[in-house]
């Protein structure tokens, strides 16, 4: 069994943490748009909408290099605003054992949470990664202040 990690950042969302929930939910695809620089591609594999137990896949760049994530929709919460994602393929399954990402949005504010399980215990945190996710919503949230 590897060291179990957790990240956790709450970013305030000028435009309404509702608004950013209804773009990771209903408007996921359009989030290269949004983010050229940090997402490069998104997928959903088998239907058009995110529900739970839709896959979808990402490229994404990380440090300047394209990375590629396949994921689960575990659990979405509209009451809450939150979703689920289970990393199921992908380079970050190189590193860790398991790995979920939960968006929650509440008022004025998004969190983002890491769940993860290193391979082993000298394997850094997703620092990284994190942050690229981080400058995504803060991305997201201006693309929809703006408008």
């Amino acid at each position: 069994m590897g060291v179990k990690g957790k990240l956790i950042a709450s970013i305030e969302a000028k435009c309404g943490g509702h608004l950013i929930h209804d773009t990771l939910h209903s408007n996921t695809h359009h989030i290269p748009n949004i983010c050229p620089s940090k997402v490069n591609h998104f997928q959903i594999h088998g239907g058009e909408i995110i529900k739970v137990g839709s896959i979808i896949s990402w490229k994404y760049n990380e440090d300047g290099k394209e990375k590629f994530a396949k994921e689960v929709i575990e659990s979405i919460d509209p009451h809450n605003k939150s979703i689920t994602w289970k990393v199921i393929e992908g380079d970050l399954l190189d590193l860790y054992n398991s790995f979920k990402i939960i968006t929650t949005s509440e008022h004025e504010w998004t969190t983002l949470t890491f769940v993860y399980e290193k391979k082993k215990k000298d394997i850094p945190e997703p620092l990284t990664v994190f942050g690229e996710w981080i400058d995504v919503i803060k991305e997201i949230d201006g693309h929809l202040f703006k408008k």
